[in-house]
């Protein structure tokens, strides 16, 4: 079956806080939303669970938990019970969850950076204390891991990692060896692994995605990994993810800490996450072939018509991370730049962490003429100016 991305759809017509978030006539290319349709087995579902007409406090059922368990087994080789699968509303409510309940006030919380900005944010919103490992750019030019980086950033009062990975902004896929290291510090030190794998299905040839939970049995009972078929399956507004929390006493504390904050997910987004897993590995495929070519598209157009921009290849994720320092008409600021002159709507830099002065991303996961339309009228402002 083929599917299309080519199609564009106006969604200045709906509520999309993508297509309002600038003013009429900036292209928007910066929020980690997808300008394509959801799957339509997903669509289908959800037609069919509003048909029913009842939409009444929900129960999750047997078979999410199989969907679940089997996906995991099938593509990572991950063996799961389906107890140590947790329903949440939320990546994010999940990591800012886990991180309130396993550190205190003054505590610190490591991370990469730079970094996706609700990390970056998240230790500030508990009074506690960011330790920052800065990636630092291979021998290919991508981003990697460093582990002295990383050991000389934890301190006595660590007490939770937040891992990325696949990594926001950056695009990079850590390998089984950068994961080891970075496991072997926080067994070392007792510091429990929070990883964000919201993007774990999008990675592309020549790479893998590897749980860090998977790496060892001593691993597994240190991590709370947190997943969800949001940036997959375009389906971000109807707020469903799932932490995968195989050791039972760590399980036990964070849903004791979830309480009834965040304990149910609307029965709209079980249905979109269900269909999503169960039903759509053929859309995923295909979908994965169009970025694929679309990054490659735009790895081609900045190497030749965009002077004074650079960006590695991502390895994963639908997002590129623009190094825009060596172009002097920016001065600095390439995010005000493209909007005000290219009016095109890219995420700052800095947003992502002081190591973002000069960069900005770019969502490339659009029809091809979006794409191209964007880089145009970037190319246009840089010539001009």
């Amino acid at each position: 079956m083929s599917y299309d991305f080519d199609t564009v759809y106006d969604r200045t017509n709906s509520e999309s806080a993508k297509w309002h978030h600038h003013p009429p006539g900036v292209l928007p290319m910066f929020v980690a939303d997808m300008d394509f349709r959801s799957p339509e087995p997903v669509i289908r579902a959800l037609h069919e669970r509003v048909e029913h007409g009842f939409f009444g406090y929900g129960t999750e059922q047997p078979e999410f938990y199989e969907v679940i368990c089997a996906r995991l087994a099938r593509r990572y080789g991950w063996p799961v019970q389906p107890e140590a699968i947790v329903l949440l509303p939320g990546v994010i409510p999940s990591f800012n969850l886990a991180v309130r309940e396993f550190a205190a006030p003054g505590d610190g919380v490591l991370m990469h950076a730079p970094t996706y900005e609700p990390i970056l944010r998240c230790p500030g919103n508990y009074g506690m204390d960011r330790h920052e490992a800065l990636l630092v750019r291979g021998p290919a030019g991508g981003y990697i891991h460093d582990p002295a980086v990383l050991e000389a950033a934890v301190t006595e009062r660590t007490r939770v990692f937040v891992l990325c990975n696949p990594h926001n902004p950056t695009g990079h896929v850590f390998t089984r060896a950068e994961l080891a290291h970075m496991a072997e510090v926080c067994l070392d030190r007792n510091i429990l692994i929070v990883s964000d794998e919201i993007h774990c299905d999008l990675v592309y040839p020549g790479h893998e995605h590897v749980p860090i939970a998977t790496l060892s049995p001593e691993v597994e009972a240190r991590t709370i990994t947190l997943m969800a078929p949001s940036k997959t399956f375009n389906l971000p507004g109807l707020k469903a993810s799932i932490a995968v929390i195989p050791n039972e006493e760590l399980r036990a504390r964070f849903v004791a800490a979830r309480g009834d904050l965040v304990k149910a997910v609307n029965i709209l987004g079980y249905t979109a996450a269900l269909s999503a897993y169960r039903d759509c590995d053929e859309w995923l495929a295909e979908l994965m072939r169009y970025l694929e070519a679309n990054r490659d598209f735009l790895l081609r157009y900045v190497a030749t018509e965009l002077p004074g921009i650079s960006v590695s290849p991502p390895e994963g994720t639908y997002l590129a991370w623009l190094d825009c320092r060596a172009m002097p008409a920016a001065q600095g600021d390439p995010h005000r730049f493209f909007l005000e002159r290219a009016k095109v709507g890219l995420s700052d830099g800095v947003s992502f962490g002081e190591q973002g002065h000069g960069f900005v991303r770019l969502n490339f996961a659009c029809p091809r003429s979006l794409l191209e339309e964007g880089l145009d009228r970037m190319a246009r402002a840089v010539r001009h100016s």
